[in-house]
């Protein structure tokens, strides 16, 4: 490859495995089964699926064609389609959004190496209060999360210096059925269990009697932060698509392989969690126990003790359902965190005129030093990590997850739906006219008026305004 020459991706197979390992990440596993357990189970499926296309396949297209048009970095994206207007800045703060996210999602990423360590040396056997004082005991230990967060970089770190084709898209390649796969297995054996059957019903029978307000307002948040919209990652990606790629069904693909993980986790989950606990539904509605039920807390802490108490009648099963599980979040943590760290790679290869291999260097050391800060927060050790009673991983957390994210994502549809000229938009939605231009008015009609209030919205919510 000539040193003017952009890379791409290889296949249509690649982009679709690449950017879907972009979408599926922690949250598939850790909040939308908890969303969908709280707000009326297959209700909030079908809600969510609207919002996905209502606000959620916009946003991604969005990303798509400002991404493909430009086929440069986020930042300088933006800028070409913006001029000299003030607009080129979003392209800017997506690419610190992004930096910032890799920098605490590693920490994370870091804690699923433990477990799985963990798993397969037997540290999670014991009741559930033994569980919880193992990841609060890890997580606040003054070197072993840092030395998780480093080894996962640097993982990280030698995929992305392989370039686009050979690092990104063959580890993709190889990622993604193996995470497919692994979550399949799982969601079988929990299947399987004896009064599995309950769980799967609470998953897929429909409670319209719990939809309000608010669950819809949820599946908004859901279907926007599931996405990877607003940090560069989508942006980036596209930037690597040939210009015979058909977007919109690009888009359906990513979306459809996003949902059915998510799902496939909730088939993990439940029958599993019903499986040891016949009255799952109030324990899971109680906003005392939350904590226990999504995020960090439910794969963390509740899921190794109710795998252990599922599969008690065979021991050996229940370890290796846990390694299992433990193997499958790091795999989706990895391929989210291998698109946020291309963000940060392709800006500083770009735009500092670096090679790959040292821009990529660049990031992961920035990123690991943040992301050092960030694991020590933990626990109170360091008073000096801790600002106005949250560590330097939850500002971060709060920073970009309720204001950095909801911020780019509405400027983004602003940006296109107003500024951009319809005939731009236009041509990559039909790769130059190639392609039938059905959904153009509606996309549109959504990036200008739906999104903006969705993301509003969700704003809104993060807040707790509404």
């Amino acid at each position: 490859m000539s040193s003017t020459e952009r890379a791409n991706f290889g296949s249509k197979l690649g982009i679709i495995l690449a950017t879907a390992g972009s979408a599926v990440g922690l949250g598939n596993v850790w909040r939308f089964p908890y969303m969908t357990g709280q707000n009326g189970g297959a209700a909030f499926i079908i809600i969510y699926i609207v919002c996905v296309f209502m606000l959620g396949i916009p946003c991604m297209l969005n990303e798509f064609i400002i991404g493909r048009r430009a086929q440069a970095n986020t930042a300088r994206a933006y800028s070409l389609l913006a001029g000299g207007t003030p607009w080129r800045m979003i392209g800017y703060f997506g690419v610190i959004t992004g930096f910032l996210i890799t920098s605490y999602y590693v920490v994370v990423s870091g804690w699923c190496l433990q477990y799985i360590y963990a798993s397969a040396v037997g540290h999670l056997s014991g009741d559930a209060n033994y569980v919880k004082s193992y990841f609060d005991t890890f997580s606040t230990h003054p070197w072993k999360p840092v030395v998780c967060m480093l080894l996962f970089m640097l993982l990280c770190h030698f995929i992305i210096s392989r370039g686009v084709e050979k690092g990104i898209e063959k580890g993709s390649k190889m990622m993604m059925p193996l995470l497919f796969l692994l979550l399949v297995v799982i969601a079988v054996a929990s299947c399987l269990l004896p009064g599995a059957v309950n769980g799967i019903n609470f998953l897929f029978s429909p409670d319209f009697t719990k939809v309000d307000s608010n669950v819809f307002l949820g599946a908004l948040g859901q279907a926007f932060y599931s996405l990877s919209v607003g940090m560069g990652c989508l942006c980036t990606y596209a930037s690597y698509f040939k210009r015979d790629t058909h977007l919109t069904k690009s888009a359906l693909q990513i979306v459809s392989i996003d949902t059915l993980i998510a799902i496939l986790a909730g088939l993990m989950i439940f029958p599993a969690f019903f499986a040891i606990h016949p009255n799952a539904p109030e324990l899971m509605s109680n906003p005392e126990l939350s904590s226990q039920y999504c995020g960090p807390g439910l794969v963390f802490i509740t899921l190794p003790s109710v795998f252990q108490q599922a599969f008690a009648g065979v021991p050996f099963l229940g370890e290796a359902v846990a390694l299992l599980f433990y193997a499958l979040l790091s795999l989706a943590a990895l391929t989210s965190l291998m698109s946020l760290h291309e963000v940060s790679t392709a800006f500083f290869h770009e735009e500092f005129h670096l090679s790959r291999k040292k821009g990529a260097a660049c990031v992961s050391v920035f990123c690991a030093l943040l992301g050092t800060f960030c694991a020590l927060s933990f626990g109170g050790t360091h008073d000096w990590l801790v600002v106005g009673g949250r560590s330097m991983f939850d500002w971060f957390d709060f920073l970009t997850g309720q204001i950095f994210l909801p911020c780019g994502g509405l400027l983004t549809c602003l940006f296109l739906g107003w500024y951009v000229p319809k005939q731009i938009i236009k041509d990559e939605l039909t790769n130059g006219g190639t392609l039938r231009g059905r959904i153009f008015g509606v996309y549109l009609f959504c990036i200008r008026f739906v999104c903006p209030v969705a993301i509003v919205l969700v704003f809104l919510r993060g807040l707790g305004i509404i």
